[in-house]
């Protein structure tokens, strides 16, 4: 009884000091426009993004139970989306992020009736389809720059750098802090015990009268509108946008590295899978494709070595919630089987492109 006690005020004090640390790390990103470069700034705001993508991805997957290489589609619609909405209508980029992030959601109805149909690794395919099919459409459509992109630059005319890189900066962390929030609330509520019920157990959770159907749909359409929403400020920030760089499956890639080196089904996994996968990029990332094999190497490893990955290694919880997510089992299915759709879509394109993954682009 003594030693539970011990346990729970130290679970308690790491849950504070956690939270106590990430209140003085956002604090000193607000402030970063005094006292940081601008490259540094662009690169805590690359940060923040990911950082969302990561917990996006990982409420689809590590949560939702539903395994997709393929969300570099919202990415894609979410970046396309500054076009009719910054471009011809003169919207602010940055008031058009979350106005491109309800065009995803719109646009994730109707590919959530199609994808829906499908189950397990015909999903996660199905996913990365749905992504090329978008691909080849922006390809063939003159309007939006075909296959050479447009760039994005005209709707920043007028705007002074410092407040340009500033509100990127400001936008990204509340993007980055929002998705951590946004997901831990959202465990902390009916639906989100639902939302675990539905992954650990499908079957017995509808005999127990929850909404498959409906959880599916609300976790999906939700990730969709994250997804759209960082890839609207990812291509403000490069700038310039291609079917390319926007539908690319490299960035499936990127939140699949940093949720299962962080640790599926856990909302601190991603935020240390993240800062691993910065550091590694920032060590390696002139090594070309030998940078992209050591981070594949690097997963095995974790994967093999730690199943709930480096930070559920740790056997701490900074955002406790009412249940913990996922076992070790359920969270090795997952990553099973998104290990499995990544290798064969990244063996289709491997052909077409040897370059490192657009979020690691100075710009195009």
């Amino acid at each position: 009884m003594t030693t539970m006690m011990n346990k729970t005020h130290l679970a308690r004090h790491i849950a504070v000091a956690g939270a106590i640390a990430a209140v003085l790390c956002c604090a000193a990103a607000l402030a970063m426009p005094w006292w940081a470069e601008r490259a540094t700034q662009h690169l805590a705001a690359e940060f923040f993004c990911i950082l969302a993508l990561a917990q996006m991805w990982n409420l689809l997957v590590g949560y939702g139970g539903m395994v997709s290489v393929g969300q570099q589609l919202y990415i894609g619609i979410g970046a396309y989306s500054l076009v009719p909405l910054a471009l011809w209508m003169g919207i602010n980029p940055f008031f058009a992020a979350p106005l491109a992030g309800l065009v995803g959601a719109l646009f994730a109805l109707p590919c959530g009736v199609l994808l829906f149909r499908l189950r397990g690794a015909h999903f996660a395919v199905g996913t990365w389809v749905l992504a090329e099919v978008f691909r080849l459409l922006t390809v063939n459509t003159m309007s939006l720059g075909g296959g050479s992109g447009l760039s994005v630059l005209p709707a920043m005319k007028g705007m002074p750098v410092w407040w340009r890189e500033s509100l990127t900066l400001w936008t990204a962390l509340a993007l980055g802090v929002g998705a951590c929030l946004g997901v831990w609330l959202l465990l902390r509520s009916r639906l989100g015990l639902a939302l675990t019920a539905v992954r650990d157990n499908e079957g017995a959770a509808e005999s127990l009268g929850v909404g498959i159907g409906r959880i599916k749909w609300i976790v999906y359409v939700a990730a969709a509108a994250g997804c759209a929403t960082c890839g609207a400020l990812l291509f403000t920030m490069k700038m310039r946008i291609s079917p390319e760089a926007a539908y690319a499956v490299d960035w499936s890639a990127m939140m699949f590295f940093a949720v299962v080196i962080g640790g599926i089904g856990s909302i601190e996994g991603p935020i240390l899978g993240v800062l691993v996968y910065f550091l590694v990029r920032q060590w390696l990332g002139d090594w070309g494709a030998w940078y992209q094999m050591v981070l594949g190497l690097l997963t095995i490893v974790v994967m093999l070595r730690y199943p709930k990955g480096m930070f559920g290694a740790l056997g701490i919880q900074l955002f406790p919630t009412r249940r913990r997510p996922g076992g070790a089992d359920n969270g090795r299915a997952a990553i099973d089987a998104a290990t499995v759709a990544i290798a064969t879509t990244a063996a289709s394109t491997a052909t077409t492109s040897n370059n490192m993954p657009p979020a690691m682009a100075a710009g195009e």
